[in-house]
C-alpha cells in the first residue's frame, strides 16, 4: 500500500468511525424520549366525549407525541358524536391505539375499529353496534344501512375485516366459522385476536407498553380542567334537555305575570348556559342563535301585539325549534354534509319532549299558584264580571265615555282593564303598553272595544 493511498483512506476510516458514532448517540438519545398521550372514554358516547376527544388531539400535538392511546370501557352513545371521533381517529398523523378495558360496545366499537391497534383485556367485548333507539329497540333499515357502511369503510381504512364490521351491525349477515343469521357479532378477546380485531391481550397500559417494546416512553395523561367539566356536564343530553324545559318555562311564566321579574331572568340564564357551551365546541353557530332569537321575538309579537294567533307565532315556534335543534347538531354553516339523520333526529326529539315536558309542567304549577287562569293568564279574560264589583255590559253609553279619563286598573298588553269613576272596563291600549295604575283618556269605541291611550 503507497503513502498515497494510505492518506485517502485513513481519513475516509476515521469518518466511518465518527459517523457511527454520531449514530450511536442518536440511537442513544431517541430512546426512552418518545411520548403516548392517553385519555379515556369511559362514559355515554356523547358531546361531552367529543369535547375531551378534540382536547386530547390539540394537545398530543401539541407534545409531538408518538403514540396517542385511548383507554376505553363504554357501552355506545349517540352515533353522530361516535362518528366525529371516528374521522379525526382516521385522519390522524398520529397513530392511535385503543386499550379495551372491558366494554366497547356500538359506538364504542366504531371508535375502536378506528384505531390503528386494538389490545384488549381479558374479558373484554366489542361488537354490538346496531342503531337502537332511547328503549334499546332497533331502528328502521334506513339507520342501520348507513352504520353498516360506515363500520365497512372505516374496516377498509384500517385494513380489517368490513364484513365482520357490519356483520356487529346487522343480524341478518352470515359469515361462516364466525357467526349464524340472526345474531350480531360480540367478539370475547380471544376471538378478536383470532379475526385480527385485537392486535394482543393485555391486562394494563403498562403491559400494552412491554408488549409493544415502549417501556421507555413517557406516558402523558388527560388533565380535564374546571372550564372542560362545566362544558362537558352542560353539553350532555339530559341537562341540554332541561334548560330547554327552562327557557321554555320561564318565558311562559313571564307571560302570566307581566313586568321583568325571576321567570324572564332565569330563561335568559337557561339560554346563555345551552348555546354558550355549545358555541364554544363549534356545535351552535352566530346564525343557529340568531334563527332562535328571531323566532322568540316573532312568538312576543303575535302573543302581545296581533289579536288571535297566526302565522306570525307559528313562524316563531319553528324558527325557535329549527335554532335549538340545530345547536346541537355538528354541521358547519350551512354545509349539513356527512351530518347523520339519526343525530338530527335525536337533538329534534330532546327539543320536541323537553318543550312539552315545560309547557305542561308550567300549566301544572300556574294552577297550583294563581288558581284558575287561561293559557295566556292575563292576557285574557277568564272570570265572570260581577256588577257588584262595578263591571258594566258594552251599550251605547260607551261612546259618551271618548275623551273621559281615568287609570289603568291592569296592565294592558294592549288588552287589559281600566277603571273611570270607580267603574272597570274592558280596553285595548292604542299602541305599545300602558303599566298599571298610569293615567289613560278613552280615544275611541269601536267593535264593542274601548281604545285607550296614556293621558
Amino acid at each position: 500500500m503507497t503513502k498515497k493511498s494510505l492518506s485517502f483512506i485513513l481519513p475516509a476510516f476515521i469518518w466511518l468511525i465518527f459517523c457511527g458514532f454520531v449514530k450511536a448517540e442518536s440511537d442513544s438519545a431517541g430512546k426512552g424520549s418518545g411520548i403516548i398521550y392517553k385519555f379515556d372514554i369511559k362514559e355515554e358516547i356523547a358531546p361531552p366525549v367529543w369535547h375531551k376527544t378534540k382536547k386530547a388531539f390539540r394537545e398530543a400535538r401539541a407534545l409531538n407525541a408518538d403514540i396517542i392511546l385511548i383507554h376505553m370501557n363504554t357501552y355506545g352513545g349517540m352515533v353522530e358524536t361516535a362518528d366525529s371521533i371516528r374521522t379525526a381517529i382516521l385522519q390522524s398523523k398520529t397513530p392511535v391505539w385503543v386499550f379495551i378495558d372491558n366494554n366497547a360496545a356500538s359506538a364504542g366499537a366504531l371508535i375502536s375499529i378506528a384505531c390503528d391497534s386494538i389490545y384488549m383485556r381479558s374479558g373484554a367485548n366489542i361488537g354490538a353496534a346496531t342503531v337502537v333507539d332511547q328503549t334499546g329497540k332497533p331502528l328502521p333499515d334506513k339507520y342501520q344501512s348507513y352504520m353498516r357502511s360506515t363500520m365497512r369503510s372505516t374496516a377498509e381504512a384500517t385494513g380489517r375485516d368490513p364484513d365482520i364490521a357490519q356483520g356487529m351491525v346487522d343480524p341478518r349477515i352470515y359469515i361462516e366459522g364466525v357467526t349464524d343469521t340472526g345474531q350480531v357479532i360480540t367478539f370475547t378477546t380471544s376471538e378478536a385476536i383470532r379475526h385480527k380485531f385485537c392486535n394482543a391481550q393485555a391486562e394494563s397500559v403498562d403491559e400494552i407498553l412491554r408488549i409493544t417494546g415502549k417501556e421507555d416512553f413517557k406516558v402523558v395523561t388527560q388533565e380535564l380542567t374546571v372550564t372542560d367539566r362545566i362544558i362537558g356536564f352542560l353539553t350532555k343530553p339530559i341537562i341540554s334537555g332541561l334548560l330547554i324545559m327552562i327557557i321554555i318555562g320561564g318565558i311562559y311564566f313571564e307571560l302570566q305575570t307581566p313586568g321583568v321579574g325571576f321567570p324572564l331572568l332565569a330563561a335568559i340564564m337557561a339560554a346563555l348556559l345551552y348555546f354558550t357551551p355549545l358555541f364554544i365546541e363549534g356545535l351552535a353557530d352566530h346564525w343557529e342563535i340568531l334563527i332562535f332569537i328571531i323566532g322568540l321575538i316573532l312568538l312576543l309579537v303575535e302573543i302581545l301585539a296581533i289579536p288571535g294567533f297566526g302565522v306570525v307565532g307559528i313562524s316563531g315556534i319553528i324558527l325557535m325549534v329549527t335554532g335549538l335543534t340545530l345547536s346541537m347538531v355538528d354541521n358547519t354553516g350551512f354545509d349539513f354534509t356527512g351530518v347523520e339523520l339519526t343525530g338530527v333526529f335525536q337533538a329534534f326529539f330532546i327539543v320536541i319532549i323537553a318543550s312539552f315536558a315545560s309547557l305542561i309542567g308550567s300549566f301544572y304549577l300556574t294552577r297550583k299558584i294563581f288558581g284558575e287562569r287561561t293559557f295566556l293568564g292575563e292576557l285574557a279574560l277568564h272570570t265572570t264580571q260581577q256588577t257588584t264589583e262595578g263591571y258594566i255590559s258594552a251599550d251605547a253609553g260607551y261612546t259618551e265615555m271618548i275623551g273621559q279619563q281615568g287609570t289603568a286598573f291592569t296592565m294592558l298588553r294592549p288588552a287589559g282593564k281600566i277603571e273611570i269613576g270607580g267603574k272597570v272596563f274592558d280596553a285595548v291600549a292604542e299602541s305599545g303598553y300602558i303599566e298599571k295604575g298610569e293615567n289613560i283618556r278613552v280615544v275611541k269605541y269601536e267593535n264593542a272595544q274601548l281604545i285607550v291611550r296614556k293621558a
